[in-house]
């Protein structure tokens, strides 16, 4: 009986193991649970149910100190049937017994808890070499499954706190530096190379708190595995879904921004993409469809993509109803490659029913501004030769968030100082009287470079007076946000250097509708960073602003 008993409790704990071996599946985690009676637990609270629902449906990733909790779960089930069978080791309290006396009971035919042959009983006391024991056993199998994946510690779980903290400090020690170097004569008894080593030494500290933002996409890619795996099963589709790259380390705001539009990109590839079973079948393909999630890195850019070996998009289905909303003229004839671009425009959709897994009245439009603004990136679209479609994001590393170092433009608009991210400009512009152009309605434009920007005078848009009022006394800086664009007249950039963001203590952007990101550190003086993503927002819906 004991064998037949373990013989089960190691076939389960073998299924544990793979959890941490590889890339479980919902399923996988499904079975384990079950196995172990987990899914028929009944507790009184809804919240600790809640934590078991979100471990099978894969919300939870499966890791080391789980796998262990699992594995302890088998040895109890193995000691409650060891009991049940009246095998079990009867343990003492101090020290484990030389000789098994269940066993040795056993092999003699004796009842558990008999004295052995050499007059021992089972509670006796225990020679000096003793045998481990069941817990030992477990401690075993937990040191071999984390022996398994890997050799030593790789990484630690930083509290979002202590970054935040972290932070702070690095932002603080930037300012003092900037005091420092623009102290002037008062400044002059630290020499040069000693600001030259502190300038260093900031520079390594900022690298490394950057490098403690990153947290791989797995945490967020597990998840989408159990989304995938549920929409086909309610949708009574067979897929096999494939991830790769997973272990690309992002920025954490990077990796939290990506998981909306991951989660549409692949209910879309579900729902429109892939064909049921039956029609696959009279296609000739294979009644499983084939969704891949893959993400890499390309110098300074991340590409992720999600593919399909669907049906792909209708390309004439599309133009049709783009000539309806009038975004093709009725003699145009674009490529099929410009056509499926047209899905991201705002509102646009070729669904001819709304269900709960897409098309309830959020478009790719959705999609597509979240990579642009959220992320600053792009989003292409194509049908692939072999059948299916692909949707890729490009998404630029070095945009920065919107608190804590930045490299900035300072900027004098009027008697005001202003800080404009340089992540967000494109260049700077001497203008001629030339270039202006007032059109009818009181907006203006600037021709730069032969691209034409609506122009902000910040002055105006700011309510800080009219300090600029020919523009050949100023300067023009393009800015650029996705597709969105403009030119933003200043009277003077002042230089450009690192500054620290902070958020006020006040929901100012609440009380106020001024386009500020928030309150800029730079040394000595301190400014206000303009927030060049509401500021474009706010010409969309007011263009003559």
């Amino acid at each position: 009986m004991r064998d037949h008993i373990r013989q089960c409790i190691d076939a389960l704990e073998e299924k544990i193991l793979q959890l941490e071996g590889g890339r479980p599946t919902a399923n996988d985690v499904t079975h384990v649970l079950e196995a172990l009676g987990l899914t028929h637990l009944k507790l009184a609270s809804a919240q600790v149910i809640s934590l078991l629902d979100m471990l099978a449906d894969g919300i939870t990733p499966v890791n080391e100190a789980i796998v262990t909790a699992l594995l302890r779960l088998c040895e109890a089930n193995k000691k409650f049937l060891y009991t049940l069978a009246g095998v079990l080791d009867q343990p003492r309290a101090s020290a484990p017994m030389q000789i098994p006396a269940a066993e040795a009971a056993e092999s003699a035919g004796a009842p558990a808890g008999t004295p052995t042959d050499a007059g021992t009983p089972t509670n006796g006391p225990t020679a000096t070499e003793a045998a481990p024991t069941a817990a030992d056993d477990a401690d075993n199998h937990a040191e071999k499954a984390i022996a398994a994946s890997k050799q030593g510690i790789s990484s630690i779980r930083v509290p979002t706190e202590r970054l935040d903290s972290l932070i702070e400090l690095v932002g603080k020690l930037m300012v003092t530096f900037a005091v420092l170097s623009q102290g002037g004569m008062r400044g002059a008894t630290l020499s040069a190379s000693t600001l030259a080593e502190l300038d260093t030494v900031i520079n390594g500290l900022q690298t490394q708190v950057d490098a403690i933002r990153l947290v791989p996409l797995r945490q967020i890619f597990l998840p989408l595995n159990r989304l995938v795996q549920s929409l086909a099963q309610k949708m009574h589709k067979k897929v096999h879904f494939t991830i790769t790259g997973d272990e690309l380390a992002l920025d954490k705001t990077i990796v939290e921004s990506l998981n909306e539009p991951l989660v549409h990109l692949l209910r879309n590839a579900l729902d429109h993409g892939l064909e049921p079973p039956e029609e696959r079948a009279a296609a000739g393909k294979d009644e499983t469809g084939q969704v891949v999630l893959a993400a890499w890195r390309k110098g300074e850019t991340a590409y992720v993509e999600v593919t399909d070996d669907g049906r792909g998009l209708n390309a004439e289905k599309i133009l049709k109803k783009a000539r309806e909303r009038g975004l093709v003229g009725a003699d145009e004839t674009p490529s099929e490659a410009e056509i499926v671009q047209f899905i991201l425009a705002t509102g646009f959709s070729t669904a001819e029913k709304v269900t709960d897994v897409s098309g309830r009245g959020v478009g790719m439009d959705a999609v597509a501004n979240a990579v642009r603004v959220q992320l600053g990136g792009e989003i292409s679209i194509e049908n692939r030769k072999e059948g299916g479609s692909r949707f890729l994001l490009s998404i630029p590393l070095s945009r920065s968030v919107n608190e804590g170092i930045v490299d900035a433009l300072v900027c004098r608009v009027g008697a005001e100082t202003l800080i404009v991210p340089s992540r967000d400009v494109v260049e700077i512009y001497a203008p001629s009287p030339g270039d202006l152009v007032t059109l009818p309605g009181g907006s203006e434009t600037m021709s730069v470079r032969d691209r034409i920007f609506h122009l902000v005078r910040l002055c105006r848009h700011l309510g800080l007076g009219d300090s600029c009022q020919d523009v050949e006394h100023g300067l023009v800086i393009t800015v650029r946000m996705g597709e969105l664009s403009a030119a933003l007249l200043v009277d003077e950039i002042l230089r450009q250097q690192q500054v620290v963001v902070t958020g006020f203590t006040v929901p100012v952007q609440e009380i106020y509708s001024l386009p500020i990101l928030g309150f800029g550190m730079m040394g000595e003086t301190d400014a206000l960073v303009l927030d060049v993503e509401k500021l474009l927002n706010d010409l969309v819906q007011q263009p003559t602003a």
